[in-house]
């Protein structure tokens, strides 16, 4: 299958396609990827458009003239033709190229009824760096459903908290799947648990502060919650399927036991490596790069960023024990 992918972040949409299959290729907001199970394609967050993979090419006329030969495309339905150019800092083949000019063409070499307002089908070709992709749409993503879960609409709701589409990027990143059992030990008002949990994933939220504990049972009624030190997690070895959570970002959050942040991320890491199984994803997010202090722990597997604003760009670690 091909996917459309957003330009929101440079790693983040790409490294999400991993819980719906095989990455077998990509460029610059476009993938190939073999689906194991296709109807999980609707928990990504960060993808525009899927699409079923028809062929590619160099990024030019006389090559897109071939390919659409090859395929010899017949439909009784109407259908329209897209393209999509994604452009980037040294992308000049694809700066060049022209975008009706694709689209003539697929109205000449496919063969059916064309329909530019109201097409039943719709072909799309999208040119990245140095190829052109070619399929025909299945589907676009609503995106638009996670900013009708705003946080600011919870009956409980903090500042600085993570937006839902970021939150269900993350617990995808982790690989949790339906029936899986997904720890978050710094939950704050649940975010992360909502989103796990509208996947069928199971959720335990662990917190030191009681008050962001039973705000969180309000916005996330259908997780298990506790008050707990994430320093000493009361949960068994090798005992969670997977963990998202995003750490304290200052001194002023309520912790136990630590002077520094730097000791509190070592001893959470510690007590992180511990309780998830082997071979299984923590992903952990942080206002500072934190990957010296993990390693020593974990194998650090990605790393990402994402600017929230000009004083914050989070960190984001997936690491596998």
């Amino acid at each position: 299958m091909l996917f459309e992918l957003s330009g929101e972040n440079p790693t983040l949409p790409v490294a999400e396609l991993e819980c719906v299959g095989e990455i077998t290729d990509q460029r610059a907001q476009v993938a190939v990827v073999m689906c194991h199970d296709p109807s999980t394609i609707h928990r990504l967050a960060m993808t525009h458009v899927v699409l079923e993979y028809l062929g590619e090419c160099n990024p030019d006329i006389g090559s897109f003239k071939e390919l659409l030969k090859s395929l010899s495309i017949n439909t009784d339905q109407t259908f329209a033709g897209r393209v999509k150019k994604v452009h980037t800092g040294n992308n000049r083949l694809v700066q060049r190229c022209s975008q009706l000019d694709f689209e003539k063409i697929m109205g000449t070499s496919i063969n059916g009824p064309v329909s530019l307002n109201n097409p039943e089908v719709q072909y799309r070709a999208i040119l990245s760096e140095d190829r052109c992709y070619f399929g025909k749409v299945l589907f676009f993503i609503d995106r638009q459903i996670y900013n009708s879960r705003n946080p600011g609409k919870r009956i409980f709701f903090h500042p600085g908290v993570m937006m839902p589409r970021m939150a269900r990027t993350l617990v995808n990143i982790s690989l949790a799947k339906k029936g899986d059992l997904l720890l978050d030990p710094f939950c704050g008002t649940g975010g992360l648990l909502i989103e796990a949990g509208m996947l069928g994933i199971n959720t335990i939220g662990c917190d030191f502060d009681p008050m962001m504990i039973n705000g969180c049972q309000i916005n996330a009624h259908d997780a298990s919650l506790l008050i707990a030190d994430t320093m000493n997690l009361p949960f068994k070895n090798n005992s969670i399927d997977a963990i998202v959570t995003d750490f304290p970002y200052g001194q002023s959050v309520c912790i136990k036991k630590t002077d520094t942040m730097d000791s509190l991320y070592d001893e959470s890491i510690a007590q992180i490596c511990r309780v998830i199984k082997s071979g299984k994803r923590t992903v952990i997010v942080t206002h500072t790069d934190i990957r010296k202090i993990a390693a020593r722990h974990m194998t650090v597997l990605q790393y990402h960023e994402q600017r929230v604003h000009k004083s914050l760009t989070r960190r984001i670690l997936v690491l596998i024990k």
